[in-house]
């Protein structure tokens, strides 16, 4: 069947005809739309854009002009079309306003003060500690050591260092819970 009497077929609502279109030519319109959308859509994009190529024809066969060219390149630039505009539609939604971007640089400004006000608090209340209790302290979390190896280096037994810790964040999370600072470090 040429492409008029398609065309022909499809106007008086023949599925067989519309059918048989969508046979002929989803590969190409597939690959077409599969070029636009690569590394920007997903398989559904190009899927859907296929399918809208498809209802377009059924929803408009009288804009089919075969005296200014084939079936095949009219569908083409239809698939190709609907590509673009999904394109634009997804860099649009995936588009951060100047506005949004400078509300979340403040967020990371306010972020990084709070951070440093958090580091100021958790030292002083270190300090704060006796000697060998900020010793331990900064060998287990600090420095990454393993209660074995600070147990060696203290010449202490690896049971009295798991006491030391345990009594040291307690007492540590005490005084930052009075402060007021810190919730949930501890």
């Amino acid at each position: 069947m040429n492409d008029e009497k398609m065309i022909q077929a499809i106007r008086n609502r023949d599925e067989y005809a519309i059918g048989a279109v969508m046979d002929t030519y989803v590969k190409l319109l597939w690959s077409i739309a599969g070029q636009i959308l690569h590394n920007i859509g997903a398989v559904q994009d190009i899927e859907e854009c296929v399918a809208d190529t498809f209802i377009y024809l059924w929803e408009h066969p009288e804009k089919f002009d075969a005296r200014r060219g084939r079936l095949k390149t009219w569908l083409s630039v239809i698939a190709r079309t609907q590509a673009i505009n999904r394109c634009r539609e997804i860099v649009k939604r995936n588009t951060v306003s100047l506005e949004e971007t400078a509300c979340i640089e403040q967020m990371g400004v306010v972020d990084t003060v709070l951070q440093a006000e958090t580091r100021r608090t958790l030292a002083t209340a270190i300090n704060a500690l006796d000697e060998e209790e900020r010793e331990i302290l900064l060998r287990r979390y600090y420095y990454d050591q393993k209660p074995r190896e600070i147990a060696f280096a203290l010449s202490m037994s690896v049971k009295q260092v798991d006491n030391r810790l345990y009594q040291t964040k307690r007492k540590l999370r005490e005084m930052l819970t009075r402060q007021g600072d810190l919730y949930g470090f501890l």
